[in-house]
């Protein structure tokens, strides 16, 4: 999708193909901006992991 950004389209354009909503792309760039795809896996794992899920 930044990719679809780079070539021209605007946000809105480059997600609403796969509908995901410009909403959640902003939420996820402010909280994993700078991060690698490995350290991205790497704190959603320990997120899961620190989740009280009751089960």
């Amino acid at each position: 999708m930044e990719v679809s950004v780079a070539n021209g389209k605007t946000t809105a354009q480059a997600y609403k193909e796969p509908r995901i909503p410009v909403q959640t792309y902003y939420r996820w760039r402010k909280e994993y901006c700078g991060l690698k795809l490995d350290q991205a896996k790497r704190m959603n794992n320990l997120e899961k992991e620190n989740c009280d899920c009751g089960g």
